[in-house]
């Protein structure tokens, strides 16, 4: 069997930026089942993956447009600090979510300056090269359950809490 859509995959993955300092790591919480074909991973790392066997290992290095894209200076935008009602203390790294006109999404802080809030709205990887260690677990047909929800359910074919 070949990776190929439609099919449940499960792999074990490292992921190094180019300082080669570990970003997200499939190691301690197990390996990642996904649906192929239906884009659950990043679109480079689902191309990397296609036609693999199980058992294979592979490197794949993934540049930002075929991962989470460039960052976006229009993303980066300072905002009065009376919009955190409620909040105590707002540092340089705290993550909130925000009502945007593109809907729902995760914004850090980068800055913190008197009552002006500097936010950035990219992905934290935006802009990144992604540098992915693969090692290919198994493969499954993809229930037709599953094909219909577009994503891959637990080994007991149900939803699981995330």
């Amino acid at each position: 069997m070949r990776v190929s859509p439609n099919m449940v995959v499960t792999i074990d993955y490292t992921l190094t930026n180019d300082a080669g300092e570990v970003i997200d790591s499939s190691a301690g919480q197990g390996p990642l089942a996904y649906l192929h074909g239906h884009d659950n991973i990043i679109p480079g790392l689902e191309k990397g993956l296609e036609g693999r066997e199980a058992g294979e290992q592979f490197k794949i290095s993934i540049p930002p447009t075929d991962a989470y894209g460039e960052r976006d200076p229009k993303l980066v935008q300072t905002v009065p600090s009376n919009l955190f009602e409620g909040v105590d203390a707002i540092e340089p790294g705290m993550r909130f979510q925000a009502h945007t006109d593109a809907g729902l999404e995760v914004v850090t802080v980068v800055a913190v300056n008197g009552d002006q809030i500097t936010l950035d709205a990219n992905h934290a990887l935006a802009g990144e090269t992604l540098h992915f260690e693969i090692t290919v677990l198994e493969m499954r047909d993809a229930t037709p359950d599953e094909i219909a929800h577009g994503h891959a359910h637990g080994p007991d074919g149900h939803h699981h809490d995330h």
